[in-house]
């Protein structure tokens, strides 16, 4: 017998050969169109809110930017100016991370005891400490203990930014449990932030209980809006 396969087969094997091909190539493009069908993590949220943590960057930022972005959250770091030059490699992280960074004061006082021109450096300062760490100018600002005033409202407003105090306090820093943090998250709604700590512990544990209550809720964390104040889609 010889080795050449008859005409006969050798078309047959042809054939075989081009419907595997577009057998292939089907499966390839119904799998790209599911891909690109598939519903992105933004379209199951039914409302945002505004996580928020005060008083970094610290010895605690890098734990909590890992738990923040292990469980898919994003949140605005209210940071002390005298914190952020004293540690822009964190700065630097919170923003690498996803986050959004505001203005906290520089060394944290009681602003309705000072004069306008010591809020006033209060605030300058820290504008000018979060940009040289590399965190962009700030647009948020929460006067420290949510302490304000006709007088701290308006400086903070030449400079750019809209004051944000809270809808939730978190009572972390009043050594609230980790059970009583994630139960305080639990009551925010659309539009609503809450009060946390950069430099808490047992908030750090909170964020995945945190994160599967928000989903569990329809919630995502977004940004915070200059415009309203209130948390919206991350933009």
């Amino acid at each position: 017998m010889g080795t050449t396969p008859p005409s006969s087969f050798r078309a047959l094997l042809t054939r075989l050969t081009v419907l595997t091909t577009a057998a292939a190539a089907a499966l390839t493009a119904t799998t790209a169109t599911t891909a690109v069908a598939a519903p992105s993590r933004a379209a199951a949220c039914t409302g945002y809110v505004g996580l928020t943590f005060d008083d970094g960057p610290s010895g605690n930022t890098t734990g909590l930017l890992n738990a923040l972005r292990q469980n898919g959250l994003r949140a605005t770091m209210f940071n002390q100016g005298q914190h952020a030059a004293a540690n822009p490699s964190l700065v630097r992280a919170q923003v690498s991370a996803g986050m959004w960074i505001g203005n906290h004061s520089y060394t944290h006082p009681h602003l309705t005891g000072l004069s306008q021109s010591q809020i006033d450096s209060e605030i300058s300062r820290t504008q000018q400490a979060v940009a040289n760490a590399g965190g962009g100018t700030p647009k948020l600002f929460r006067p420290p203990y949510g302490e304000t005033n006709a007088t701290v409202k308006s400086v903070a407003a030449r400079h750019g930014l809209t004051q944000i105090i809270w809808d939730v306090d978190s009572q972390d820093w009043n050594g609230a449990s980790t059970e009583a943090i994630v139960q305080a998250a639990a009551r925010l709604t659309n539009g609503q932030t809450i009060l946390m700590h950069d430099w808490s512990a047992n908030t750090l544990a909170a964020i995945p209980r945190i994160a599967r209550g928000l989903t569990s809720r329809g919630l995502c964390a977004g940004m915070i809006s200059p415009q309203t104040g209130r948390a919206v889609a991350p933009g």
